[in-house]
């Protein structure tokens, strides 16, 4: 045990370890809020044993594709100070079950557009009804910007493009 280090915290190393992840990626959800540690007297990082428990939260919620913004938002849910009880895991689950079935049915209109865009051939974002509904590109100005990615996600939150 170090000096000042109770034996219930993990080393950054060992969290990635036991992870399957890099000690860069732990940063980084730390730095997004996924993550606290403190810091032992030499200043290095140390993280409860729950940690582990919210890098599997981290990496199912990856898993279904939502946003680390998405997954944030269910982590800021569970407790912080304990492992999280079963009704904590519950609520998780009722709201990534939305999220899932608002996704679902994105997915099937999609699905559905494309099969009259396949062989539409407009090639025009003025016109196209799956990537440009009611032209809303026109008011961000000319060109490609949307097929070039020059579009902020965030820009429209709740648009068919924006927001995830």
């Amino acid at each position: 045990m170090l000096t000042g280090v109770p034996d219930d915290l993990l080393s950054i190393g060992a969290v990635a370890s036991r992870a399957g992840i890099s000690v860069p990626a732990i940063r980084y959800y730390e730095e997004r809020g996924l993550l606290t540690s403190v810091r032992d007297t030499g200043g290095r990082r140390r993280f409860p044993r729950s940690v582990l428990r919210r890098l599997a939260v981290v990496a199912a919620g990856q898993r279904i594709g939502l946003s680390l913004a998405e997954v944030a938002d269910a982590l800021s849910r569970l407790p912080s100070d304990r492992a999280p009880s079963a009704s904590d895991w519950a609520r998780v689950g009722e709201q990534w079950q939305l999220l899932l079935d608002a996704r679902l049915r994105e997915l099937e209109a999609l699905r559905t557009a494309l099969t009259g865009c396949i062989g539409c051939g407009c090639l025009s974002l003025q016109r196209c009804g799956l990537f440009n509904p009611g032209d809303e590109a026109a008011a961000e100005g000319t060109g490609s910007r949307w097929v070039r990615g020059a579009r902020r996600a965030a820009a429209r939150p709740g648009s068919p493009r924006g927001g995830s």
